[in-house]
């Protein structure tokens, strides 16, 4: 299986320059945030793949306008041929707004999730938006992983875990690749495809 990953900045080669044969090759769209519903919506639709996606800290607007066409995984375990995916969106709190947690906060929505886990033995994928504590992650507080991610690696030890949040843009500190234990961890900004086997 072919996976997209995206995040953070829209394609200009997938949405200005739009052409099929760009993404023939993929079985699945996972959004890690920060992108504008219309281009999730333009995905979905033009490719005719499925586009999961989690909330990023900017994607207040998604309650008036979700993306159409395309699921959320927001605190739940979606099963896609047989690839269990996990999703926790948001960020670290750094102001007042929407999809910004306290380490306390996320690790209550991790707690919730005890049932969901149990049931399916597991995830394969982490989806998230921020990155894990001192994986791929920054020093300020807008830009710090959360430490319960780390903690559900060490506990379940998925495949792959997928982020964005840290824009590889903003320096050579962040990485697209990286590894915590038996997880691959993978920057998605703003587009990545990742091969599943």
């Amino acid at each position: 299986m072919r996976i997209m990953v995206i995040s953070d900045t829209e394609s200009k080669s997938l949405w200005d320059y739009f052409d099929k044969s760009k993404v023939e090759d993929v079985d699945l769209i996972i959004s890690c945030g920060d992108l504008k519903a219309e281009y999730l919506s333009f995905l979905v639709t033009l490719t005719s793949i499925p586009v999961l996606y989690v909330h990023g800290n900017h994607d207040v607007h998604y309650q008036t306008k979700p993306p159409e066409g395309c699921v959320c995984i927001e605190d739940d375990i979606y099963v896609f041929q047989g690839v269990r995916i996990l999703g926790l969106g948001g960020s670290m709190r750094y102001k007042p707004g929407d999809h910004q947690y306290s380490e306390k906060e996320m690790c209550r929505r991790v707690r919730r999730l005890r049932f969901k886990l149990l049931r399916n033995r597991g995830f394969d994928i982490l989806v998230t938006h921020a990155p894990a504590y001192q994986i791929n992650d920054g020093e300020d507080l807008p830009h710090r992983g959360f430490q319960c991610f780390r903690e559900l690696m060490e506990k379940y030890r998925p495949r792959y875990m997928f982020h964005g949040h840290v824009h590889m843009s903003y320096g050579r500190k962040y990485k697209r690749y990286d590894r915590y234990q038996d997880t691959e961890i993978v920057n998605g900004y703003e587009r990545c495809v990742v091969e599943f086997e």
